[in-house]
């Protein structure tokens, strides 16, 4: 078992209805994350990368150490201005105490993205992963809170977390008003240790620290999905009654206002149907465009090469099979619809496996040609990607 399929499966079964959004939840010795980032992917992307703040940045006693510490500017000969890291500066300042935060790290490194994809398509939600790096006890950003569910996978070395519950149950990020500091012990202290899970919802305080030794870890933040979200989404669609698009009457009498505002109320609780949460959330899903990814040389069609590779790279796609047995695809906000035969097709890029073109004539019994000219229809849309390997 992979330690992508190992976290996933840690986040399945009972984890939804009992602590999902309400508490959190640690899991020991799941896999072995050094699998899916080690020193030397680190060291790989710092030294090919433009990573300028706030991409990568340190952080020591919870202040953020000036980019100037461990940088010097380069100006290109196209009177550009960027940042390259010193890394005898680097060291010094790890040494000395301060952390490494590098932002996104999926969309710098393969196999960190193939994890954040697995956690979307699991928890039907976007996915930003952050690497933190540390090589003291010190505590590199001091108490605090996201704003966001976590979901921390230690790959090396150890950290202890002492968490505290919430003083604001669900903040936001755009929030009426800010939580307050907890007071008191937290209500947890627990050692991640390499190997281990932990999740946290938003909300809940917690401080970070080293507990020995050098540590790397991964957080995967995820972004919450809200009854502010679906209210929001439920207010465009809603733009189709001519209810809600007729003026307010702002200068009738009470009694007319208050028919209005019953015929509002009667349009909304319509619309706040038993299935709206999933038909939002699949609408959601559709109209992601995914992580993109080109697929240079082929920018004029996909040639019937049964070894090329191809993937979906919007995990909100789904298919439906109309009463003629017709297969509708929709992905990245659009809609396609393939003959029967290509069904095989469609569930397969649809559950986010990489297929060889072959692979998938194979399964549809459709000629080599066919898949190529149909996956063609989802590249130029630009919600899948075609590659020589895997």
């Amino acid at each position: 078992m992979t330690a992508i399929t190992a976290a996933v499966r840690s986040l399945g079964g009972v984890f939804p209805a009992e602590a999902f959004g309400r508490t959190y939840r640690l899991w020991p010795q799941v896999a072995d994350f050094s699998e899916l980032f080690t020193w030397d992917d680190l060291n790989e992307i710092i030294a090919r990368h433009r990573l300028e703040p706030p991409r990568l940045r340190l952080f020591n006693d919870g202040a953020q150490v000036a980019q100037h510490a461990y940088t010097h500017p380069v100006v290109s000969k196209r009177h550009t201005v960027w940042h390259r890291i010193e890394p005898g500066s680097l060291h010094r300042h790890l040494d000395e105490g301060a952390s490494l935060v590098l932002d996104a790290v999926d969309a710098l490194h393969r196999g960190v993205e193939r994890f954040a994809v697995a956690l979307e398509r699991h928890l039907r939600t976007d996915v930003q992963v952050n690497l933190y790096a540390s090589w003291t006890a010190k505590e590199g950003f001091g108490l605090h809170f996201d704003d966001h569910d976590v979901v921390v996978v230690q790959a090396e070395g150890a950290k202890r977390w002492k968490i505290h519950q919430p003083t604001r149950v669900d903040p936001l990020r755009i929030d009426v008003e800010a939580p307050h500091p907890p007071r008191g012990e937290p209500v947890a202290e627990i050692v991640l240790r390499a190997g281990d899970m932990l999740y946290l919802p938003r909300g809940w305080w917690h401080s970070v620290a080293a507990t020995e030794g050098r540590s790397l870890h991964l957080t995967c933040g995820l972004k919450p999905t809200t009854g502010a979200d679906l209210l929001s989404w439920l207010a465009d669609q809603l733009r189709a009654s001519a209810t809600v698009r007729a003026n307010l009457p702002r200068l009738a009498s009470p009694e007319q206002q208050a028919i209005h505002v019953a015929a509002l109320r009667e349009e909304f609780t319509a619309a706040l149907h038993d299935g709206v949460i999933e038909e939002f959330l699949r609408a959601r899903g559709t109209m992601d465009p995914g992580r993109p990814a080109p697929s240079l040389p082929f920018v004029s069609g996909v040639p019937a090469d049964e070894h090329l590779h191809v993937r979906l790279t919007a995990s909100g796609a789904w298919y439906d099979v109309d009463s003629d047995g017709r297969v509708i695809l929709n992905a990245g906000g659009q809609q396609w619809t393939f003959a029967a035969p290509a069904r095989p097709v469609a569930k397969r890029l649809t559950e986010g496996r990489t297929s060889t073109l072959g692979e998938l004539a194979i399964a549809s019994s459709l000629p080599v040609g066919q898949v190529a000219t149909l996956v063609t229809e989802l590249v130029t849309a630009g919600i899948a990607a075609v590659s020589r390997r895997r």
